[in-house]
């Protein structure tokens, strides 16, 4: 089997960690969100740093997809819907949590809870 550049650093990765290809795609995605959060100063109900994971995701898989033509002559595509999958997952899942429940509420500036109107003299 050809070993690409990208298949050996992935490969290197797996064998320093101990982790499993589909446990390092959760932690990176989890890792780019909240890195993304912190450089981009963007809360976690924005979509911005969740659009960085799905870029991340999408750049690794465009690599993998180049190794898979030059490995097995065809991109196996099925295999990389899978991998963005578990990146996005629970990335999508805080995102949505954070932006459609109460479940982040107790974590928003005081400023940007709403105040109940006073009533008029």
């Amino acid at each position: 089997m050809i070993l690409t550049t990208t298949q050996a650093i992935k490969t290197t990765i797996i064998v320093a960690t101990g982790l499993s290809r589909d446990a390092l795609h959760i932690y990176l995605g989890l890792a780019v969100l909240l890195l993304s959060m912190a450089l981009l100063r963007r809360p976690l109900r924005s979509l911005t740093p969740w659009a960085m994971v799905l870029l991340v995701a999408i750049l690794g898989e465009l690599l993998d997809m180049r190794d898979d033509f030059v490995v097995y002559g065809h991109w196996r595509w099925d295999a990389s819907v899978h991998d963005v999958l578990n990146t996005l997952f629970w990335p999508s899942v805080l995102m949505l949590l954070a932006r459609y429940s109460l479940f982040f509420s107790a974590y928003r500036p005081l400023a940007k809870r709403r105040r109940p109107k006073k009533p008029a003299a």
